[in-house]
């Protein structure tokens, strides 16, 4: 069981990252990475609301939705259970943490609709995971999530000092960089 475990959460962290092989959550990706601390904030607040959305997300699937024979209604209600759990991160870094939430600014709110929210519920289901593989699966994809985003922030703050030529400043230097952290992580994939 642990070895399942330690598979899952290998794969999900680095053979299968989220944003660099499976290319979803890009918007926040690319939009907080311009300073470690709001991207590692960032990361923080994707880890809490995947961790937790894919273990409501499994207990209702397998408590409800499945006993029911309402299992059609499983992206509904599971872009409902992800929409409370980001406002309720919402409120909590508000009121604790004012200068993360003012630097996140409009990305904290995307993570409602951040597709890698959601897509980590609905592999949960696809893939049949039990509620503790879910668990792990959603906690080891926010967790490749994190990585990612801090590599590319600290990637552009290493960049900024750089002399660019103009027509590559900004995105496109952003984009090719996030082009090669996905082949490098690709490399990962050796690890099956």
């Amino acid at each position: 069981m642990i070895q399942q475990l330690i598979i899952i959460a290998i794969g999900s962290a680095f053979i299968n990252n989220v944003v660099l092989s499976q290319f979803l959550g890009i918007c926040p990706f690319l939009g907080v990475s311009k300073k470690i601390n709001t991207a590692a904030g960032m990361g923080s607040a994707v880890v809490f609301v995947i961790t937790l959305a894919s273990a409501v997300a499994g207990v209702i699937y397998r408590f409800i939705l499945v006993p029911l024979d309402i299992t059609y209604l499983q992206t509904i209600v599971f872009i409902l259970v992800i929409a409370a759990l980001v406002q309720f991160v919402e409120m909590f870094l508000k009121k604790k943490m004012k200068g993360l939430y003012q630097a996140l600014g409009v990305y904290l709110p995307l993570i409602t609709t951040n597709c890698a929210v959601l897509g980590v519920a609905l592999t949960n289901v696809q893939k049949e995971y039990s509620l503790l593989e879910g668990v792990v699966n959603g906690f080891a994809t926010a967790v490749g999530f994190l990585v990612a985003i801090v590599i590319l922030a600290g990637l552009r703050e290493k960049m900024e000092y750089n002399d660019i030529p103009k027509p590559f400043r900004g995105m496109p230097t952003v984009l090719l960089t996030a082009c090669l952290m996905a082949i490098a992580f690709f490399g990962f994939s050796g690890l099956k």
